[in-house]
């Protein structure tokens, strides 16, 4: 499963990321370890080898009734009962159904007793008692008028994850149809252990079963299951059926159905010597359907690339990916059928700013590691998600290059560092309060940083060796951390448990100092490991393998020496003064390293360093190095970075030069301005916008107005806002036009600010309305400038929008919207009661992410 959003990205999303500033992490006093009870795989008395469902569904009522057959046999022990997982049910017949025919043709079945006394737990009393040489099948009606499955009304409490927002299995979307321009819809969402709301299971990620679902539906809709469709029949009533097949086992939170009028765009994968040929398909909004392949056409590639580098073919029936309204998450990797939300349909030129490929790269990689094999408890999550998140690292390095990779792996590690403040926890832990608590920059970003240290520690040819034997032997199984490190172990024949203990099994991260000192002919470094060593569990000392580049009369030699006591002493030959001693020098830590340079030595990195982020370092500067453009040496290396190869180096060189009003400032303008409208990344064109209008130079208001007319949506929004506010002649007549005529979120937000400085109470219902038709995911910068609108708005005014951003802070599927929509009630605490309503929706927010912010603002 993606997470919807991070706190990292929320607290971010008022400012671009500065590559220099790691948080904090090294005060013990400011972060916890958790604790709670010991939470172990669920013990099995039967196991669940296959599950029939037939499923009608009621629009009005939010219900699904149905029956599923359950064929089981007795793990080892005898069984003369079985426990189901069943939420919210309400049950008509259970039965035991005879594989013998009857006279009709039919199985015969006969009535069991059962028990269904807290609505969670079904236990049902067996005729016998069954051996593990016995499979016995169970028939579950739950179908009888409002006898019906009901996950709308399970109690809130039961609703609420980590991984999701709600938990409540089946989702009905504008049921009614009275929300115009929102169709109606179907989903379900199971982990991580919902999908028993919908169906009766024994739901755990260490049970596996085939399935067999069949999904009665007016004739207007197109389902969508796991496996195979394998009949589509029209009944008589004017409904059809469609009936999908999935004979390869998985955990049951993947097991899910949708129903919905979506567009069908067809791909496929040629046969491979190891996999016949694979369906690739997309289901959309119909009005994506042009550009279904732009957004998801990649797919393929991804697939054809995981199967070299994973060394396992994809073995399900299909690969589809379906897009649905007001998910509960970023997506799920629900085995053949992604559900991703909205956020992922984009028009053609959101495209040129941004793709969702990490995304759909991360849930495609879990179609290896966490359907194919499956970790045996939510104790055992990383080895799920560590994966699907370094996935999209191997993605980039292989599609785009090291570069993009390496970018992407520097925002996961300060994701992860931020979370660290307040929390450290082992990868692997038991102890948790809620199995929702699993899911998070631990297990994600965390996660993947220690995958590619073992790369690194192990080797490629090692490292992808012991993926395909962890993958190979476990297949169709479950796992657990002993699995994985006795997969590497066998591979490369070393011990491999000191690694898995400090990575694996203990909490927190390495927080190096190192200081270099010379004398002819001698360089000495002194690595200082000063994490904390007094809370439990912590590693006093890392045992890790690290790349010191030393380069001398501009000739580098690469060391490698190995970490593994509290305080080291290094020393290498060196003729004369270093150029550059450059520690980690493929920044494999997961941590934090503090090495002083000089600007001297800086400006050496960045010219020599091979990797990303020791050329990012130079480029991003410090926030209290305002005076450092001042220097002639500094300016000529960011003014050769405005031409680097990657893009991102471009746009932190570009943003450099905001408020520079040092020596040939017409040439650096002139520079900028090279790059604000020719640039061919969109990133780096807006970011020059963003700095040309720092220079207060109105000779830039052309270069603002021509940008109005470029292909980036993002550098539109900018160019917008820049240029109104030189307050043109034709400013109320350009913002109108792009009111009108816009449903980009990100101008409509440039639009909505500006509005926001007039405070004309003719635009509110602008306001609203525009509002109402963003998607939730986009919403958080509207609601700041709409936060801004009212503040300078009569009484009135604020008070007529005050039920509108409560709606939306209590209730929207987006926790960036609900976020937002706080903020903005946030500037109208002059109103009477606000202060209250404001504590009242922090208190009945369930999302621990958003709950770790509003303690972090300290409200």
């Amino acid at each position: 499963m993606r997470r919807f959003c991070s706190l990292f990205l929320l607290l971010c999303l008022a400012g671009p990321l500065l590559v220099s500033a790691q948080p904090d992490t090294s005060r013990s006093l400011f972060y916890t370890t958790q604790t709670g009870p010991y939470n172990p795989s669920r013990t099995l008395t039967s196991n669940l080898l296959h599950t029939q469902l037939d499923l009608r569904f009621d629009w009005a009522k939010r219900q699904a009734s149905g029956t599923a057959t359950l064929r089981l046999i007795p793990h080892f022990y005898p069984q003369d009962s079985l426990v189901l997982d069943a939420k919210g049910f309400l049950i008509e017949q259970v039965a035991l159904v005879d594989a013998r025919l009857s006279k009709t043709g039919k199985p015969t079945s006969a009535s069991l007793t059962y028990a269904y006394t807290d609505g969670r737990k079904l236990c049902i009393r067996l005729p016998r008692t069954y051996t593990r040489r016995d499979t016995f099948s169970i028939q579950i009606q739950y179908v009888a008028g409002l006898h019906s499955v009901r996950p709308d009304e399970l109690p809130k409490a039961e609703r609420v994850g980590g991984a999701t927002s709600e938990d409540k299995g089946l989702y009905f979307i504008n049921p009614d149809g009275k929300i115009i321009n929102k169709p109606r819809q179907i989903w379900s969402q199971g982990e991580t252990e919902a999908n028993s709301a919908w169906f009766p299971t024994i739901d755990t990620p260490n049970e596996k079963m085939t399935q067999d679902i069949r999904l009665t539906v007016e004739n207007r809709y197109r389902t969508v299951s796991n496996g195979r469709l394998v009949s589509s029949t029209k009944n008589a009533d004017g409904t059809r059926t469609d009936r999908w097949v999935q004979t390869l086992p998985h955990a049951p939170y993947l097991a899910m159905v949708a129903v919905g009028e979506f567009a069908y765009v067809r791909d496929s994968l040629p046969p491979t010597p190891g996999r016949k040929g694979l369906e690739v398909s997309y289901y959309v909004d119909p009005a994506y359907a042009p550009v279904a392949r732009a957004i998801f056409g990649r797919t393929p590639g991804m697939i054809r690339y995981f199967e070299q580098a994973f060394g396992v073919p994809f073995v399900w029936d299909k690969y589809s990916q379906i897009v649905v309204r007001d998910f509960v998450s970023g997506a799920m990797e629900n085995t053949t059928a992604t559900v991703h939300n909205e956020q992922v349909q984009m028009d053609d030129r959101q495209l040129i700013d941004d793709n969702s490929d990490a995304v759909i790269a991360h849930e495609l990689a879990h179609h290896w590691f966490g359907d194919l094999v499956t970790c045996e408890s939510w104790a055992n999550l990383p080895l799920n998600e560590a994966f699907a998140t370094y996935a999209e690292y191997l993605w980039f390095e292989h599609a785009q290059g090291r570069d993009e990779a390496e970018f992407h792996r520097q925002a996961d590690l300060f994701q992860y560092l931020s979370e660290a403040e307040t929390r450290q926890e082992p990868l692997i832990r038991y102890r948790f309060t809620s199995r929702e608590d699993m899911f998070d920059s631990h297990s994600y970003q965390k996660g993947g940083l220690v995958l590619h240290l073992l790369r690194r520690v192990v080797g490629d040819e090692a490292f992808f060796a012991s993926l395909k034997q962890y993958l190979t032997k476990n297949a169709f199984a479950t796992a657990e951390l002993a699995d994985l490190r006795e997969a590497f172990e066998d591979v490369t024949g070393q011990d491999l448990n000191w690694f898995f203990t400090q990575w694996f099994l203990s909490p927190g991260h390495a927080i190096l100092s190192v200081k270099q000192t010379y004398l002819p002919g001698k360089l000495t470094l002194s690595v200082a490991q000063k994490q904390d060593s007094l809370g439990v569990g912590f590693v006093s000392a890392y045992r890790i393998p690290v790349l010191v580049d030393v380069w001398v009369q501009g000739q580098k030699t690469r060391y490698e020496i190995w970490l593994n006591q509290a305080q080291q002493t290094f020393t290498f030959p060196a003729s004369q003064q270093p150029d550059l001693v450059l520690f980690d020098a493929d920044q494999r830590v997961v941590g934090v390293v503090n090495h002083p340079k000089s600007q001297t030595e800086l400006l050496f990195q960045y010219k020599n360093a091979e990797f990303y982020r020791a050329r990012a370092e130079v480029m991003a500067g410090s926030p209290d190095d305002t005076d450092a453009l001042k220097d002639p040496a500094l300016v000529q290396t960011v003014l050769k970075a405005l031409d680097d190869p990657f893009w991102q180096i471009r746009q932190l060189a570009v943003g450099r030069f905001a408020n520079y009003a040092g020596p040939n400032l017409a040439t650096v303008e002139q520079l900028v301005r090279l790059r604000a409208t020719r640039d061919s990344k969109s990133a780096v064109r807006a970011e020059g916008l963003a700095t040309l209008a720092t220079f207060r130079n109105p000779a830039n208001s052309p270069v603002f107005k021509a940008a109005l007319q470029d292909s980036s949506y993002r550098v539109v929004a900018v160019a917008l806002e820049h240029y109104l506010k030189g307050k043109p002649a034709d400013a109320s007549a350009v913002v109108e036009q792009f009111a009108k005529t816009t449903t980009n979120a990100s101008v409509l937000a440039a639009v909505a600010d500006y509005y926001s400085e007039n405070a004309d109470a003719r635009q509110y219902d602008w306001f609203v309305s525009t509002l109402s038709s963003l998607k939730s995911s986009d919403r958080y910068g509207f609601l700041l400038a709409f936060g801004k609108y009212l503040l300078l708005s009569k009484e009135s005014l604020q008070k007529q929008a005050v039920p509108t951003l409560e709606t939306i802070a209590r209730q929207d599927s987006s926790p960036y919207a609900r976020f937002g929509a706080y903020q903005a009630l946030g500037l109208l605490l002059d109103l009477p009661g606000m202060a209250k309503l404001r504590a009242d929706i922090r208190a009945a927010e369930k999302d621990e992410q958003l709950r770790a912010i509003y303690k972090q603002m300290g409200e």
